[in-house]
């Protein structure tokens, strides 16, 4: 009953907080928004775990989270095997994505995200595959510790967890950033996954 009552109230905050985080993403700028992308994109491009990195996984930026396009163009000129999220109902799988024009062709989901077909069957799926290196991660609000707050559907902490349980192991992780999104503290509970790095802005 206690645990129960524990868990209520770390919803009830998370709510809390993803509603002030969305106010502080609406209150951004487009160029402000490009900005931090750019000078983020870079920190990765740097960042010797991504460098290191054979097999990553993106997810496809919408308007409120740092943008991932350049990075996409980043990973096929280095020849990185690049893995994107397909949403089917409550489950997440991580299919194979080929080139830039593979990209432009996929189709576009009623939230305006590009993703492969619910039928299309023709791709690798990372953990059919052995699994990744390295996942970059979106989601609402995070600590520079790595507790992050997602967006209450639990995708990514359930794909970490069959990811885990691979020879191969849990991917290395991090998450991207706009400074808006920066808090000091998240609530958390035991089943939320925390991210290796956050990659971000100083204010």
């Amino acid at each position: 009953q206690k645990n129960m009552a524990a868990v209520s109230a770390v919803h009830a905050a998370k709510k809390v907080l993803r509603k002030e985080i969305k106010a502080r993403l609406a209150a951004m700028s487009e160029s402000e928004k490009l900005r931090q992308s750019e000078l983020i994109t870079q920190k990765l491009i740097s960042n010797p775990m991504y460098q290191a990195s054979t097999k990553v996984s993106l997810y496809l930026s919408f308007s409120n989270e740092v943008s991932t396009e350049s990075i996409l163009t980043h990973i096929f000129q280095n020849g990185k095997r690049c893995f994107i999220p397909r949403y089917v109902a409550d489950k997440m799988d991580m299919l194979r994505l080929f080139s830039p024009e593979d990209y432009d062709s996929l189709p576009v989901t009623r939230w305006n995200i590009k993703q492969p077909a619910d039928d299309d069957n023709t791709r690798e799926e990372a953990i059919s595959t052995g699994g990744l290196d390295l996942i970059l991660m979106p989601g609402l609000g995070f600590t520079p510790d790595g507790h992050r707050l997602g967006r209450g559907k639990g995708y990514y902490d359930n794909y970490l967890r069959k990811c885990a349980a691979l020879p191969s192991g849990r991917p290395y992780t991090i998450a991207l950033a706009f400074s808006e999104q920066m808090c000091n503290s998240i609530p958390v509970t035991e089943n939320d996954m925390t991210v290796d790095e956050v990659l971000f802005v100083e204010k």
